[in-house]
């Protein structure tokens, strides 16, 4: 188990570098962490801040936003459940050992992988850079990561290559490999899952691919029996890294405040920050699609967007998936309205708040019935590439991917 530790110091990637630099210091201060750009940083001529509006690219101590207790941009390199299911299990030999919530976010920060999301890195040493990770087979990485759900020991080669999946987000397994140069985020099957969630996560990506939504190259394969989800990361280019920073963090909010992130609010901060004329359509158009095909898992910290020092850049859409869902009603995580109970999953709901998005009713009407019309039609195709058993087709689609209810109060569009 590492020394308890009060500092750590962060490491960024600049734009199109390969190479990474140190950028600040982060110091815990009680419950709180705050942080500073080195001097050797600012007078960079290349230096950009990491993200403008909560760490400003100026000297001396900059503290987190009211609310939070470290930067959002900075914790939004750190790992989430999985990830932290991962580090106890390295640093305790038992994820059952202790709580994740008493587990110091320098420590998640300092012991999860190099190979994290986004363009940041945490070290011990402020001169000299040393990657965290490990090296497995996408087959020996599965076994870990089932041994670990289903409570098995892990050997310790195992479970230290097991940690580059630990800072790329989410709850399920996930894993980090290298294929002919390009990085993947490797979604497993284990044991536990009440449906085929890795083969439906696949047809929302390419549901939402079919109807113009950029996402990244994924594509199913098989590990130990089992399917799995290889999706392209879209944070890297080559060997240089892209600064990302969350839909949570834009809003400025900590995740236990994440109920109240609304879709409006994160569009906002898209056209005061971006760059984007368009932001407000293709926004509203990933949202008429996660109704359509089910994925009511669409929280603040499943959207992103790209900093580059100046603007904002809305990411390619991801983490898809169709969720379980037994009858009619259903409710987004976040609010599609600027009222916070304009949740339902409902695209009369997305029409009525098209305005909001810089689109009137009427062309709205045309995107989310051309948008039903497109997953109707590529629905057999889409599935038959995804390997889906007629069994997982009669679960998927009518219930997850075009319920019926999601038309209810829909008006009748004039070009129809």
């Amino acid at each position: 188990m590492p020394s308890p530790t009060s500092e750590a110091y962060v490491w960024a990637w600049l734009p199109s570098s390969t190479e990474p630099v140190v950028a600040g210091i982060l110091q815990r201060r009680g419950t709180n962490h705050r942080f500073a750009y080195a001097r050797s940083y600012r007078e960079r001529p290349d230096a950009i801040s990491l993200y403008e509006p909560e760490l400003p690219l100026r000297e001396g101590w900059i503290e987190p936003r009211e609310g939070l207790t470290i930067a959002g941009a900075i914790r939004d390199a750190g790992p989430d459940a999985w990830g932290q299911r991962v580090i106890i299990e390295g640093l305790y030999g038992d994820p059952r050992a202790v709580d994740p919530g008493d587990i110091d976010q320098l420590t998640y920060l300092l012991e999860s992988a190099s190979n994290r999301i986004g363009a940041l890195d945490f070290q011990h040493d402020p001169e000299r850079y040393v990657a965290r990770q490990g090296s497995a087979t996408l087959d020996e990485l599965h076994g870990a990561a089932m041994d670990l759900v289903e409570g098995r020991d892990l050997a310790p080669e195992l479970a230290k290559a097991l940690i580059d999946g630990t800072a790329v987000g989410g709850a399920r397994p996930k894993v980090v490999i290298e294929d002919h140069g390009r990085s993947y985020i490797a979604k497993l099957s284990v044991s536990t899952d009440p449906y085929p969630l890795v083969k439906a996560e696949a047809v929302g990506l390419e549901l939402a691919r079919r109807v113009g939504i950029e996402v990244p190259p994924a594509r199913l394969t098989r590990s130990l029996g089992r399917d799995v989800l290889l999706v392209e990361r879209f944070d890297r280019v080559g060997y240089a890294r892209r600064l990302v920073v969350s839909g949570l963090t834009m809003v400025g909010l900590d995740e236990m405040f994440a109920r109240h992130a609304t879709y409006p609010d994160i569009l906002d901060v898209l056209r005061r920050r971006g760059s984007d004329p368009d932001v407000g359509r293709r926004l509203f158009e990933r949202i008429a699609c996660n109704i359509a095909i089910g994925n009511n898992d669409d929280h603040a910290r499943n959207h992103a967007a790209f900093w580059d020092g100046t603007a904002l850049t809305l990411s390619p859409a991801y983490d898809l998936c169709p969720q379980p869902r037994s009858g009619e009603t259903s409710y987004q995580a976040m609010a599609i309205g600027r009222e916070g109970e304009a949740r339902a999953s409902s695209l009369a709901t997305c029409v009525e708040a098209a305005p909001i998005y810089g689109i009137d009713r009427s062309d709205a009407l045309d995107v989310v019935n051309a948008q039903l019309d497109t997953i109707s039609e590529a629905w057999d195709d889409v599935a038959e590439a995804c390997e889906l058993t007629k069994a997982q087709r009669g679960y998927l689609f009518g219930r997850q991917v075009l319920n019926p209810s999601i038309t209810y109060g829909l008006p009748t569009s004039p070009s129809r």
